[in-house]
């Protein structure tokens, strides 16, 4: 590891999407964070961790996490980069693609349990083992949104090319709210607190949506009645109310899919200047917007990640979250491309089957997109030609 470099990581493009703007009526950027190593926007913050533990732990130091995901792969990318042990706990059933992917990174791959919590059971018990171990958090981290926010900076600087000061939204998907506590982190560090955040998330995956409601004046049926896989619970240390899922409905949960948000998140949306909008989206819209965005941009990008672009790719859906602006001048709109590593092109086949059978049952019919407090947005399945 050069102790030199400030970072591990390095600075992923900026690009003004033409497709997207002229569908809009924008200037839409797209943020391209599936570039990294490790195909995700995650590899920012484990690395940062990695190397923030290694100079006070020393290079003896055995990074141990649980994830079949994409914080795994993060994980084990970022170790080999700075030459350190990693050590990823799978539990039973964990695709042999995804055990490749982790060996090709030269981290050790150890099966524990049947589901994740086991895994990270066993996790934590192996570090306990090791006196050189670290057990290395998902998510809910401050070193890892302190890593996350460097994308902040970067987007500030690169957008100065285009003559922009600050933008007019930044668009993300949510899963456990890493990422958008970075982007948060990010957005304080460049003084764009007042820059509105837009959240989106799955139904059936939507902790942090049902997170914040919990904790705001809600009023509506989807504020106040959760559905019944989810449990609201107190979380005393933060005085928060947090959406707790028991389990997950929805496709993108294999990313996306978080018990329940970090504290941390939840806390900083709802002390934030700017406010953040939520949006929770049908599994549907996230298959089509993949498919329009490898159609449009020639990449592939996980559910988790075509989440975000819902809102690219259905202008009644921005214009809801983002309204024009009252001066009549452009939007200047940035979508983080997250990316993930679990995608192919024959799932994207899969989706596009998925899509054709839904919309043959009903030409004229539509999605329905869930704003803030409750607010029904109808998105036609109509598709307009970028």
């Amino acid at each position: 590891m050069d102790q030199d470099s400030p970072y591990l990581w390095q600075e992923t493009p900026l690009i003004l999407s033409a497709p997207i703007s002229r569908l809009l009526g924008v200037n839409a950027f797209l943020k391209f964070e599936n570039v990294h190593p490790s195909y995700s926007f995650k590899f920012r913050g484990m690395s940062f961790f990695v190397r923030e533990t290694m100079k006070r732990k020393g290079k003896d130091v055995h990074f141990v996490t649980a994830s079949g995901g994409n914080a795994g792969l993060a994980v084990a990318c970022a170790a080999k980069a700075a030459e350190a042990k990693c050590t990823v706990f799978l539990p039973e059933g964990a695709s042999k693609s995804t055990i490749e992917l982790l060996k090709e990174q030269n981290a050790d791959v150890a099966i524990a349990g049947n589901f994740y919590l086991e895994a990270f059971n066993a996790a934590k018990e192996r570090a306990m083992m090791d006196e050189n171990a670290v057990v290395v958090p998902a998510y809910d981290e401050p070193l890892l949104w302190e890593g996350h926010s460097s994308m902040i900076t970067e987007t500030f600087n690169q957008l100065k090319q285009w003559s922009v000061a600050e933008p007019d939204a930044i668009c993300c998907s949510v899963g456990g709210g890493g990422l958008l506590a970075g982007i948060m982190v990010g957005c304080k560090k460049v003084q764009w607190d007042q820059v509105p955040l837009v959240a989106l998330e799955t139904m059936g995956s939507n902790c942090f949506h049902h997170s914040i409601l919990l904790n705001s004046s809600g009023s509506s049926k989807f504020a106040t009645e959760l559905p019944s896989y989810v449990t609201k619970v107190h979380d005393e240390a933060s005085k928060l109310d947090l959406a707790q899922f028991d389990s997950f409905h929805s496709r993108a949960s294999g990313s996306l899919g978080a018990s329940q948000p970090a504290t941390g998140s939840v806390r900083m949306a709802l002390e934030r200047e700017g406010g953040i909008r939520c949006v929770t989206i049908p599994d549907e819209l996230s298959m089509q917007s993949a498919v329009a965005f490898a159609d449009d941009h020639k990449a592939l990008v996980e559910l988790a990640c075509s989440t975000t672009l819902a809102a690219a790719y259905k202008p009644q859906l921005l214009d809801a979250v983002v309204p024009p602006r009252s001066d009549g001048h452009k939007r200047n709109i940035v979508f983080i491309v997250c990316g993930g590593f679990k995608v192919s092109l024959r799932e994207l086949a899969e989706y596009e089957e998925v899509l054709k059978a839904e919309i043959e049952r009903n030409v004229n019919g539509h999605w329905e997109v869930v704003l803030n407090d409750g607010q029904i947005v109808d998105v036609d399945y109509s598709l307009k030609q970028s």
